[in-house]
């Protein structure tokens, strides 16, 4: 733009400096009528015997051609600061912060909460992306001595209301799920309500996390803030025992129809649906209900990013001798902010993951157990009733539980395995519509 400027300024310049050059020449030259180009002057301008007065005549035309001249440069010098090149005005870009992800630590009468909270503290990549909230309840003095010991570094909340809860005789051995039911819907409002964040990631006082827990759940915020068919991210694979999972693979990720806990991203407006109804005991098994599902799916890792060392509690240890401490831990950091995780949209996934599952070659349970499988995989193992799935299950060494008839790591009623090596589907026929509640 400058360049240009400058070009019709000095173009400007030389024309006028030119008009009067030619011009004196024109007036003063006297040219006689015969010669070339005569004809063309002014007739009022043309030279007569009365040399005075053609000296006049030239001096007036001279003198109004001049003001004229003297008009144009007026305006050439006007436009003066358009000669210098324009400053530049500085364009602000706002770039959006990335989000805030709190961790809230679900806390009771366990000292072992400092194993969970050194290792979210050695492994947290920014203090002020990923604040550490711990909720305690249960009034435990030696807890409570450990969670204030880190000082700022975390945010203690006391649930104030410790008292027993009014229930059923045949309920009152479940006393202990009733309050951690109240605790939950307390410090899930505390972080949304009254801290005032858009989103949480949740962890009991029992959890160890994966070099790349915090990688994880921030790459896929986006990808559940975008996509109303899901409604959590879980950090946990209920079938993800060591050698029940494919080693080789630690970014593959799954669309699952069960709510698996242990490690969980909540969006403010999945809470603001969940809260008037929260349930007074047993919330996880709620959240697998259909009333609260409709039909929406959660993310879930191959490898599990969570690993829980807490045996004692109000299970009274009911799963982890027999499968939670067999839970491989990932140990390899996996960049899933910068990996593409477009294949975890609902049409797209469920179409490839359709196409995989029913295009694998059906082998009987017997082939599975016995080994006598050719070839690497994958393979299909079907399935047609509650009895055939759980007996297949159980066997295999997978969790043969359903709840409200979805399996544990189901997705379509698919649930996804590695066995002596190979890729195991146990799938129903194809055709598959719907979850069948009785099968519980």
């Amino acid at each position: 733009m400058f360049r240009k400027r400058s070009s019709l300024i000095l173009c400007g310049t030389f024309l006028f400096v030119t008009w009067n050059a030619v011009l004196v020449l024109l007036l003063w030259g006297r040219t006689s009528p015969g010669q070339p180009g005569a004809g063309q002057l002014d007739p009022a301008s043309m030279p007569t015997d009365d040399v005075v007065g053609d000296v006049i005549r030239v001096a007036d035309s001279f003198e109004l051609e001049l003001e004229k001249q003297k008009e144009i440069l007026s305006q050439i010098l006007s436009h003066r600061s358009l000669w210098k090149p324009a400053k530049r005005k500085r364009v602000k870009v706002n770039v959006p912060s990335p989000p805030v992800i709190p961790i809230l630590v679900i806390a009771c009468n366990r000292v072992t909460v400092r194993r969970c909270l050194d290792k979210l503290l050695e492994l947290r990549p920014s203090a002020e992306l990923y604040p550490i909230i711990v909720s305690q309840d249960c009034g435990h003095t030696a807890t409570a001595d450990v969670i204030a010991s880190y000082g700022d570094k975390v945010t203690h909340l006391k649930q104030p209301d410790l008292s027993d809860i009014p229930v059923r005789p045949e309920h009152k051995k479940f006393q202990g799920y009733y309050k951690i039911s109240r605790h939950y819907r307390w410090a899930l409002n505390q972080v949304f309500r009254t801290l005032s964040h858009s989103s949480v990631v949740i962890v009991e006082d029992d959890l160890e996390v994966a070099p790349d827990f915090f990688e994880y759940f921030r790459a896929l915020h986006p990808v559940l803030q975008s996509d109303p068919s899901l409604w959590c991210v879980s950090a946990w694979n209920d079938n993800g025992r060591d050698g029940m999972v494919d080693p080789g693979q630690p970014a593959l990720l799954y669309r699952t129809d069960f709510f698996p806990g242990l490690g969980w991203m909540l969006l403010r407006e999945a809470w603001e649906e969940l809260e008037p109804k929260w349930p007074a005991s047993f919330w996880d098994d709620w959240m697998r209900q259909p009333e609260q599902r409709r039909g929406r799916a959660c993310i879930r890792p191959e490898i599990s990013r969570t690993l829980t060392f807490g045996r004692q509690g109000v299970s009274l240890g009911q799963f982890y001798d027999k499968y939670l401490k067999f839970i491989k831990l990932n140990s390899k950091f996996v960049p899933f902010t910068k990996l593409d995780l477009a294949y975890l949209q609902e049409d797209a996934y469920r179409t490839s993951f359709t196409k995989q599952v029913y295009s694998a070659a059906v082998v009987t349970y017997e082939d599975v157990k016995q080994g006598r499988l050719s070839g690497s995989g994958p393979f299909r193992l079907q399935y047609s009733s509650k009895d055939s799935f759980k007996v297949m299950a159980k066997s295999l060494g997978i969790m043969d539980d359903l709840k409200s008839g979805v399996p544990r790591t189901g997705y379509r009623g698919v649930v996804s395995f590695f066995y002596r090596g190979r890729r195991i589907y146990l799938a129903p026929p194809p055709g598959w519509s719907q979850y069948d509640p009785t099968w519980s």
